[in-house]
């Protein structure tokens, strides 16, 4: 796949008239990046999403895999997730119609704050369903991403140093106590998740603050349940945090360990963000990265 944005669009254009050849292209417009995809909306109401990833079996692997993940969940969510309209895999290419809402990371910080302990509430029961699902209905379809907590710690140091001069002075001596101090104990149950449930991938209505979707569910995986608890305490700080984990359901968990956990991962993932943030000119991901720091690092 090409990299300039024009032969990008170029690249959407032929797909959506090869796949759906009844559809009239009125409008191609960029949407976004994240650390996965590149995606592109059709006429304000197909997304078409590319893989990032440089290798053409593997990208072919994803595709497919994602394609057959969503059918699963689909089952599974009790909040909408995308249908596919069509996959080319060898281009790294997954298109859906496009679900209602708009994404949490694009609304206003301070009305995010508002509502964050609602949407998180909501979230905290899509979690519960999702990590009941008995791990070998999914088997063939996820892999297992036990990352040790050591390896996120050195991976954090890794982003850490190439972001430390965009971190507010005042919160340096406490992130790099933080990136110094023992990692959590290893100890827990895994469990199926989205495993990137930051809030790019969160729709909202904008009117009603309800949450109408989860997309991108590329990196779902069995994980430590606590890491998407993470991603939404980075995201949406502790008083979310608390409302998502009130609202969760579980047997096999024991609930401090997993506060505790998810806290860790909140730490560990804001310098991934921030560095995403920085190097694709994306000023909501450098912003929501920076104002996490006053509850991720406090002074």
């Amino acid at each position: 796949m090409t990299s300039h944005s024009g032969d990008r669009v170029a690249d959407v254009r032929s797909v959506v008239v090869a796949h759906m050849p009844d559809c009239r292209i009125e409008s191609v417009a960029p949407l976004g990046e994240g650390l996965d995809n590149l995606a592109y909306e059709v006429n304000g109401e197909l997304i078409v999403r590319f893989s990032k990833e440089p290798d053409p079996a593997r990208r072919t692997a994803l595709v497919g895999r994602e394609a057959r993940v969503l059918a699963a969940v689909a089952d599974i969510s009790p909040l909408p997730v995308p249908e596919p309209a069509f996959t080319v895999a060898e281009q790294g290419c997954l298109a859906y119609r496009k679900l209602p809402g708009v994404p949490l990371l694009d609304m206003p910080r301070h009305r995010r704050s508002a509502h964050g302990t609602s949407i998180a509430a909501t979230l905290g029961e899509l979690l519960t369903a999702l990590h009941a699902v008995p791990i070998d209905r999914l088997a063939d379809l996820v892999d297992a991403d036990h990352q040790p907590p050591a390896e996120w710690r050195r991976e954090a140091t890794e982003n850490y140093v190439t972001v430390a001069g965009q971190v507010p002075a005042a919160h340096r001596r406490p992130v790099e106590a933080f990136l110094d101090a023992a990692p959590p104990h290893d100890g827990w149950t895994p469990a199926f998740s989205h495993n990137d449930l930051g809030i790019e991938h969160v729709l909202v209505d904008p009117a009603t603050w309800t949450v109408t979707g989860i997309i991108d569910w590329s990196d779902a995986a069995v994980v430590d349940p606590a890491h998407d608890f993470g991603l939404l305490h980075r995201d949406l700080g502790p008083a979310a945090t608390r409302a998502a984990i009130s609202s969760y359901r579980t047997d096999a968990n024991d609930l401090a360990a997993l506060s505790e956990r998810a806290v860790f991962y909140a730490r560990c993932s804001v310098f991934e963000d921030l560095a995403h943030g920085i190097e694709t000119g994306q000023g909501k991901y450098v912003d929501k990265s920076l104002a996490a720091m006053e509850w991720l690092f406090p002074s």
